[in-house]
């Protein structure tokens, strides 16, 4: 039955303005991390540092994108995606991260954005994902908050460059992760820890996320303008009374935290009390400033979380279960395949009435490829996307309010600090010679959309 029900799932059934893409980031593809007057970025000097990139892995080259745009482009039309979601490298643009432009920097986007229409591609840019110029952390960065001053000037020098040909745009990628992973496990660039270094963080990109907004808004004509959230359907470990108020804590901080004050919601502090702490750093009008009127939310949705109450956790007094020890299905990430997540947080976001549209900016999973000759054997990934895909089809025919989806990713790429073990894309990527295979995902994924302008 299963097999049967994966087969007739066509991009058809979702309807004619349903927007189907592919989702990549600047520093994860693009590598030339030092030509044509690029400055170094939070990540270049991150993957330096001994032990903090898998394998000592870096992205100095990663997919060449730089240099092999047209040949990703021509691809992705191949394959029948007419919508690509691709990030702008402040460092490109602004080397020293505020005043000069690096006139070099902003001509290759402009040979992307010009290449991706001439083929009926519809570019969609994502403002900042995570590669923060290096000279600006090195005066605080994301916890300084001068940082309003200097991504709005990024912003507007984008708007202007880009945006007679760009009319979509996404501001912040996945703030909870940057800010979380970057400033206060320190797993992430620029590696730095503890609540001090979080909570300004946090304040200043949501503050960011909005400032931004208004700047698009002003300057662009007919922009739609959205801003992306990483979110996990959050479930208690154990069906008592301190795991299920845990899971209401930590839902509140993955999921509520970033994109509330957008809408004029305030912080979620009943439910997260840690986030009184946020208090010291919000001025008077902050809570005004923080909202914004976004034409769409992105979600990015992978898996769930199962959560426990931990006396031993400061602050939070949560631990995720790892998936790896709760017999499940799992992906390289260590994340649980759980398709009805992403139906349950596309339910979720659609209660939320002041939410005008819900596009799922990324989805997707890492699996091992089998190379068979010169076929790639991912059905896993497959399998994945199939049931993914229901799960969204099922939320459409059940009246919720998603009009989009983009796959993560196009091609396999620098996974951030699992360097390049864990692949994500439809094409993969032999990264010693760079060349370019489409793999069994990437065909069914382009089989699938051929029936989307059918009538």
């Amino acid at each position: 039955m299963r097999e049967q029900e994966e087969f007739f799932l066509n991009a058809q059934d979702f309807g004619k303005k349903f927007m189907w893409g592919v989702s990549t980031a600047a520093f994860q593809i693009e590598g030339a991390y030092n030509i044509d007057g690029k400055g170094p970025s939070i990540w270049d000097k991150f993957t330096t540092k001994p032990k903090a990139v898998l394998n000592g892995d870096n992205a100095k080259v990663s997919c060449d994108f730089y240099n092999k745009y047209k040949e990703d482009i021509l691809l992705m039309k191949s394959m029948n995606f007419d919508n690509y979601r691709f990030s702008i490298s402040w460092a490109r643009i602004l080397p020293n991260g505020i005043g000069s432009v690096n006139d070099p920097g902003v001509q290759f986007y402009n040979n992307v954005i010009n290449f991706c229409l001439e083929q009926g591609i519809t570019p969609w840019v994502t403002l900042y994902h995570w590669d923060l110029p290096q000279v600006l952390e090195d005066k605080g960065g994301w916890t300084n908050r001068n940082i309003i001053g200097w991504f709005s000037e990024f912003t507007q020098v984008c708007a202007n460059a880009f945006g007679d040909r760009v009319k979509h745009w996404m501001v912040l990628n996945e703030p909870m992760v940057f800010t979380g992973a970057g400033y206060f496990l320190g797993v992430h660039a620029p590696g730095k820890k503890r609540l001090k270094n979080f909570l300004p963080a946090a304040h200043h990109a949501v503050l960011c996320q909005a400032e931004g907004g208004r700047i698009l808004r002003k300057a662009v004509p007919n922009a739609v303008i959205g801003t992306t959230f990483s979110c996990s359907q959050i479930t208690p470990y154990r069906q008592n009374k301190r795991d299920r108020k845990t899971a209401i804590k930590v839902d509140a901080l993955l999921n509520r935290l970033f994109f509330e004050p957008a809408l004029g919601l305030g912080y979620p502090v009943k439910d997260a009390p840690v986030l009184k702490k946020l208090q010291p750093y919000i001025k008077a009008s902050d809570m005004e400033d923080c909202k914004f009127d976004f034409d769409f939310i992105g979600i990015q949705n992978y898996t769930r979380e199962k959560v426990k109450y931990s006396i031993l956790v400061p602050y939070i007094r949560a631990k995720i279960v790892k998936a790896s020890k709760r017999n499940v299905q799992t992906t390289l990430m260590d994340w649980e395949v759980y398709p009805p997540s992403i139906y349950n947080m596309i339910k979720k976001y659609s209660g939320y009435t002041q939410i005008k549209k819900i596009i799922i900016t990324e989805n997707g999973a890492a699996f091992k490829d089998t190379f068979t000759g010169d076929t790639v054997n991912d059905t896993e990934r497959v399998h994945f996307l199939q049931r993914y895909l229901e799960q969204v089809l099922k939320a459409k025919q059940d009246g919720l309010n998603v009009h989009g989806y983009f796959v993560w990713t196009f091609t396999d790429n620098f996974e951030w600090a699992e360097g390049y073990y864990p692949r994500f894309g439809l094409v993969h990527i032999n990264f010693k010679t760079l060349k370019r295979t489409i793999k069994a995902s990437g065909k069914w994924f382009s089989q699938f959309l051929s029936s989307k302008n059918q009538q």
